[in-house]
């Protein structure tokens, strides 16, 4: 329901401080020289035909310009959570960047000197739940007509949508009210703060199309995730569309028990949402339910959460679903953008969706329909011990590709840098139940492997279209959650003892039962689940099969043990490919842009940042016989305890 949900990953930073292409077709792909989407276009492939920098020359890739953006988060009551993940945009000639705070500035691509900046005056003050802006719309998607001014849409961190004329940065008059629309409008607020946006709008033919993030774990009845589209001239809503259903019409509407679907929340699309305006359809991905860990109050398999959702654009209505999790009690969103391409099946060329998961699953759909191009087996899982709870019997798993992440952890899998560690990593992970992936929280506690943080994240994946390779990068750590009577929570909370835990509580209002989560980590610091903890890896979707996998980044506070170099690090953030047989990410702890072959995973340049690298880059090139540029978002997640900055890097050949 948010980026990296609630304040699991502020124990990352405590963890290391105790030691010292194409959106709908080959057809797209031409030259183009601009990035003009989140994801590159409007199907999420991140992907560029560009090939001045390849891979006889990257290594002389140098910084051409630096920007910093001014914003100083700690000036906020919530900048400890602060997160630097936008990547921006280029169109008609303009590099268009959002800050954590939303304000938008507008850069000459080549120079990094500023053009105009936008302040939406965000709260400083205000406890906001995430403090992130991954980036910005525009529209119109193509070029705009003689006359027609090119807007800026940028969703805020305090729930508005605000239309900015591309060319100067003031307000849209005419859209919403003063520029502005109110996205908390209609909305069953619960908690301030904790309704927001913090990714860009989808925007196909004159509609944009918005959704939302929220504080998770606070109850039942939180806020209601619904999709929203405004009409991009004038700001009027022309549909809304809630992912929990409540129309007894509706055959999803079964799945939830009783009046269920009434009372509960959230289930919002947090990631980014993707647009196939040739099929008039946009591609939603939905989170858990609320609360995340305890599903007794909306039992059934709770379709359209947990989903990728296909909606008609012109109208909201559902064309099809798929859900890559029944009755979620993992955190196990959709948090990765659903990736458009064209996959070539049995002679014939078939529109598809890439569907990337926290498990470590890819499912890849139909994009007309929602049929696995793949078969997809329901098999048992772990039933739940809990008093009230019934767990989905089965749950769905991919035949291919194959998971990006382990998926059970024993004892015996126990692993530490000393003996010490791994004898009580084991003696710690015998304690938990443990049965594999989609093991229910207990009252014990329960090991969640891959965690809410694991498999695919926001960064999402990207696709290189000529070589059929798709890009992804992951996570895998552990995390063990322990569902607490109310009543021992009531007095655990009120004990010096809760304040010494590491983990994040959350209340889960509305049920029997609170929550605790947390890292496991030895007494050392490291995690207890064999590295690499974070890797990247290629999938040839001709086979199936992954072609390489090579570990992510590195943990500076780990630099000084031999061997940690090939551990890996937790990343947050996405990869780009290019026609040059290139993949450029960031992302890892270690504040680096780092370039590896497409084909081999062979690490072939690195470049120090000024901050944390947690955003995901892009490349241009503004004019026909100019530079190639790969620009990177440096200014560091609070969260994952990076460095922190306001810097927007540009890097390019001499």
């Amino acid at each position: 329901m948010t980026t990296t949900r609630s304040a699991v990953l502020p124990v990352v930073a405590v963890v290391f401080a105790v030691l010292a292409s194409t959106p709908a077709g080959r057809g797209q792909e031409r030259a183009r020289e601009d990035w003009p989407a989140y994801g590159g276009d409007p199907g999420g492939s991140r992907y560029s035909p560009l090939a001045q920098i390849d891979r006889s020359n990257v290594r002389n890739l140098r910084v051409a310009w630096t920007y910093r953006t001014g914003e100083d988060v700690g000036k906020s009551v919530v900048g400890n959570k602060a997160a630097f993940e936008a990547t921006p945009i280029l169109v008609d000639g303009t590099l268009y960047v959002s800050t954590p705070f939303n304000r938008v500035i507008a850069l000459d691509p080549e120079t990094g000197q500023k053009k105009w900046a936008f302040d939406p005056k965000v709260s400083l003050t205000t406890h906001f739940s995430e403090v992130t802006s991954r980036g910005v719309s525009t529209w119109p998607v193509g070029r705009a007509k003689r006359g027609k001014s090119r807007r800026i849409f940028v969703a805020t961190i305090d729930a508005r949508l605000i239309a900015l004329d591309a060319a100067t940065g003031q307000p849209i008059r005419g859209f919403g009210t003063g520029g502005q629309v109110d996205l908390t409008k209609d909305v069953r607020l619960v908690d301030p703060g904790d309704y927001q946006v913090t990714s860009p709008p989808a925007v196909i033919g004159d509609l944009v199309v918005v959704g939302s993030s929220m504080g998770d774990n606070r109850g039942v009845e939180l806020e209601r995730g619904v999709v929203r589209a405004f009409d991009a001239r004038t700001g009027a809503l022309r549909w809304r569309w809630d992912p929990i259903p409540t129309d007894p019409s509706d055959p999803a509407r079964k799945s939830w028990k009783g009046s269920s679907a009434d009372r509960t929340g959230a289930a919002n699309a947090w990631g980014v949402i993707s647009a196939d305006p040739d099929r008039d359809l946009v591609f939603v991905p939905t989170s858990s339910p609320s609360p995340d860990y305890y599903g007794g109050e909306r039992i059934g398999a709770n379709f359209y959460a947990n989903s990728v959702v296909a909606l008609s654009a012109s109208t909201g209505k559902v064309v099809w679903h798929f859900q890559v999790v029944h009755h979620d009690l993992w955190d196990y969103d959709v948090a990765a953008q659903p990736l458009l391409l064209t996959l070539r099946r049995r002679g014939k060329d078939v529109a598809a969706v890439a569907v990337a998961t926290k498990m470590g699953n890819v499912f890849l759909l139909d994009r007309e329909t929602g049929a696995p191009l793949d078969p997809v087996e329901e098999r048992p899982v772990p039933e739940s011990t809990v008093p009230g709870e019934e767990a989905a019997p089965t749950q769905p798993f991919p035949t291919l590709p194959p998971p990006l992440v382990p998926q059970k952890l024993s004892s015996d899998d126990a692993w530490g840098a000393t003996p010490a560690d791994r004898e009580w990593c084991a003696a710690k992970i015998k304690g938990f139940r443990s049965d594999g992936i989609f093991t229910p929280p207990s009252l014990a506690g329960t090991l969640v492997f891959p965690s809410n943080v694991g498999g695919v994240n926001w960064g999402g994946i990207s696709y290189d279209s000529g070589r059929g390779l798709l890009i992804a990068p992951t996570n895998r750590i552990a995390l063990f959650v322990r569902l607490i009577p109310r009543a021992e929570y009531q007095a655990l909370r009120s004990t010096d003892a809760a304040n010494r835990m590491t983990g994040e509580f959350g209340r889960q209002s509305g049920t029997p039962y609170a929550m605790y989560r947390e890292f496991l980590r030895a007494p050392s610091g490291m995690f207890c689940n064999p590295p690499p903890w974070g890797t990247l890896a290629a999938v040839d979707l001709a086979t199936g099969k992954t072609r390489w996998e090579t570990p992510l980044g590195t943990i500076p506070q780990l630099a000084a043990i031999p061997g940690s170099a090939q551990w890996g690090s937790v990343n947050l953030g996405g990869a780009i490919v290019t026609r040059g047989g290139l993949v450029f990410i960031a992302a890892a702890m270690d504040d680096a842009l780092r370039a590896f072959d497409v084909e081999t995973g062979r690490e072939l340049g690195k470049w120090a940042l000024p901050a944390g690298g947690q955003a995901t880059p892009m490349t241009y090139r503004v004019r026909k016989n100019g530079k190639q540029f790969v620009v990177i978002c440096a200014g560091g997640h609070g969260k994952l305890g990076t460095k922190i900055g306001d810097s927007v890097v540009a890097f390019a050949l001499p």
